[in-house]
């Protein structure tokens, strides 16, 4: 029976994959499925033109990213010689609660428990009694990117209060072509074509193929589509609509235009607000990425463009790249025998560059849901599901940064804080100010100490924290957290500069 039910699944099995669109998500896609399916003789061709551009501003990551450099077989060295690549410790917030306030978002971890009680609760405790203490000094991430130091984390720390993570900020035009070169050398063909038509099956509404302007028809099993925000094939042929969340999320436009460098190779990303929506700043070896995030309703394209230039730090690099989008995504990620990736899934504003890390979370769920030719529905809607919450766990993540501002009398700022706010989200509000307590929900990309650098940065409060906290008197907590700055201290004077650490670890290729 077990050899019947091989050859059976055999027959059925994916023979080919047609990826359409390159850009990082098409050559994300090419390079992991090449790498776990390279012995199941699966053809997998990737449709791209030189003629068309791709949006191609995606440069900063999330610490997953580092996962898939190791499946896919590259470390991060080689990444960030190829991509021009520097350090990210997270996202420093500029102007977000208000005018001439910041705080800072980073990849680690908050102080340390003890007898089961996790450290915000003590610091809760602490500032309840009126003791000035400032979460952000017990982040060993925080600490390095202020510095701007860094130093490769150790794989076991002895304490959570030396425990962090980091991410890449890359070129991503750079990245896609390092990815491209990977997947072919492991077998993946490339065919520089545009789409002319999308080939539907009448009888079964699969996709038979693609045929090219150049006269070549494409068939294939498995379609992925990587068109961007044109999603040709899951939008415009297979007629999946679009969930918009525009009334949530305020902004609908970008403009983004690389300087040269002026001020310092900072470890982090930063994100500065201003009256009609923010800024970014990702440090490259060779560049810095600059772009405004804005409402359309509330700033021209004219004056946006003015805005960027008049902010920026260095001398431009190129022009102008100007971007318009709609927050929401796909009701359909999966349908028949065709996945949505990237742009073409959904897209929710590079606030927490979080565009990246659901290219790369798509991928995952696709591998652990792959189908055979019968594409069974209960893959597809498996896949639908658990990629829908995870949209709508990052989609409340950003919302509460604009809801939670301060930016009085500014016709945008002022509306967001009036925005209503999904049932998830209020309800991790109402636990937090009850007592502290941070929800985790399925399928959330943003762990606790995210959640908690926002409730901090923001200054939303518990009314209470955890009794069990009361074990300790102050004096003991004062004395305690006076050591673990300590600790921070002596592990920051471990770290080197930034600009340092990258040319003995990865200075950029030629």
């Amino acid at each position: 029976m077990t050899g019947q039910s091989e050859r059976i699944h055999g027959e059925r099995a994916i023979r080919s994959i047609v990826i359409v669109g390159g850009g990082t998500a098409g050559w994300m896609a090419a390079a992991m499925l090449a790498r776990r399916l390279e012995k199941q003789r699966v053809k997998i061709t990737v449709v791209e033109s030189s003629a068309i551009g791709t949006v191609g501003v995606g440069e900063a990551t999330v610490p997953g990213i580092r996962d898939f450099f190791r499946e896919i077989g590259v470390t991060e060295r080689e990444v960030m010689a190829a991509s021009h690549g520097t350090v990210k410790l997270g996202i420093e917030f500029a102007d977000w609660k208000r005018p001439g306030h910041s705080f800072f978002h980073p990849f680690g971890l908050y102080g340390m428990r003890s007898r089961g009680v996790a450290f915000h609760h003590y610091w809760q405790k602490l500032r309840a009694a009126g003791e000035p203490v400032e979460l952000a000094d017990y982040c060993l991430a925080t600490a390095m990117a202020k510095q701007n130091v860094f130093m490769l984390p150790t794989d076991r720390p002895v304490h959570d209060l030396l425990f962090f993570d980091w991410a890449v900020h890359f070129d991503a035009g750079l990245f896609a072509k390092f990815l491209a070169t990977r997947a072919v050398s492991d077998g993946v063909t490339r065919v520089d074509a545009t789409i002319s038509t999308v080939r539907i099956n009448a009888q079964t509404g699969l996709i038979d193929g693609v045929d090219t302007n150049c006269g070549k028809a494409i068939d294939g099993d498995l379609f992925i589509d990587c068109t961007g925000f044109r999603s040709l094939l899951l939008g415009a042929a297979l007629g999946s609509g679009y969930e918009d969340w525009s009334n949530l999320l305020p902004c609908d436009r970008a403009v983004a235009m690389p300087c040269e460098r002026a001020g310092p190779l900072t470890p982090f990303t930063r994100s500065t607000a201003f009256a009609q929506g923010w800024q970014w700043r990702i440090p490259l070896q060779h560049r810095v990425g600059n772009g405004l995030v804005y409402a359309s309703r509330h700033l021209s394209d004219d004056e946006a463009v003015a805005t960027l230039r008049s902010r920026i730090e260095g001398a431009p690099l190129a022009e102008p790249n100007l971007i318009r989008f709609r927050t929401g995504h796909r009701r359909d990620f999966w349908r028949g025998n065709c996945v949505g990736l990237g742009l073409a899934a959904g897209f929710m504003e590079p606030l927490e560059s979080t565009s990246i890390t659901l290219i790369q979370t798509g991928i995952e769920k696709l591998l652990a849901l792959f189908p055979d030719r019968d594409f069974d529905p209960a893959l597809a809607s498996e896949f639908n599901r658990s990629t829908t919450l995870e949209y709508e766990r990052i989609r409340d993540f950003l919302l509460l940064h604009y809801w939670a501002n301060d930016r009085r009398g500014e016709p945008m700022w002022d509306q967001c804080r009036d925005t209503a706010l999904p049932e998830a989200l209020a309800n991790k509000l109402r636990l937090f100010r009850a007592r502290g307590h941070l929800v985790r929900y399925e399928w959330e990309s943003f762990q606790d100490p995210s959640w908690l650098s926002m409730y901090a940065g923001f200054d939303i409060a518990a009314r209470t924290y955890d009794p069990a906290a009361d074990y300790f008197s102050i004096p003991d907590l004062q004395s305690a957290l006076a050591r673990m700055r300590e600790s921070i201290g002596k592990a920051v004077a471990l770290g080197e500069p930034h600009d340092a650490f990258l040319k003995a670890y990865a200075v950029a290729s030629a």
